[in-house]
């Protein structure tokens, strides 16, 4: 009979995305797992079978709650301009209490997205995912004239994601708040310019 395992998965996954996330993939060693999450290496591997299988669970993980935040916050809005106002701060918020994390994301997609074809697709379909949502807010914004038309939701959807990966690249190299609202403030009088 197999054993129950004496763990809680979420919470471990959730240990083995902040690992990943402030380490990077190579960084981090098999000991550096078993240490942070707090379980045997025997346990480690009986659950996820390698370090890579683990990397990929806390790239869905990571995901389902910050990716997942981020689309149900557009998906939900009743106001784009507020909402996307509301998105940067958040970005800019993260970005200034942690720096040295970056954005998991994005950190991966420096890392591994040339060399690992399996991670890279997960990347490219989170990254999909985010543009898609932020294309629909978009488009609401556009219906409700608080945003230009001179270029499509989807064109814009693309502005705001490098956008976005840009704040958390720039906090990442030192720049502080006044220098991450500036960018922010300047992305959002573009989508307003000719409203």
């Amino acid at each position: 009979m197999a054993r129950k395992k004496e763990f809680d998965e979420k919470a471990l996954l959730d240990k083995a995305v902040d690992l990943f996330w402030r380490k990077g993939y190579h960084a981090t060693s098999a000991q550096d797992l078993v240490d942070e999450l707090g379980i045997s290496r025997s346990s480690l591997y009986d659950t996820y079978t390698d370090k890579h299988h683990l990397f990929k669970e806390s790239l869905r993980q990571y995901e389902l709650c910050n990716t997942g935040a981020l689309i149900r916050m557009a998906d939900e809005s009743k106001d784009a301009q507020q909402t996307l106002q509301q998105i940067f701060q958040n970005v800019i918020k993260e970005s200034i209490e942690n720096p040295v994390k970056g954005c998991f994301m994005v950190n991966t997609a420096v890392e591994l997205s040339g060399q690992d074809k399996e991670i890279g697709d997960l990347v490219n379909q989170n990254n999909k995912n985010v543009e898609d949502a932020l294309a629909r807010l978009v488009k609401k914004g556009q219906a409700d004239g608080q945003f230009s038309t001179k270029k499509t939701a989807r064109a814009f959807a693309r502005y705001l994601f490098s956008s976005i990966s840009g704040l958390r690249v720039a906090a990442r190299s030192g720049s502080d708040r006044r220098v991450l609202n500036d960018i922010a403030e300047v992305v959002l009088f573009t989508l307003l310019q000719g409203s």
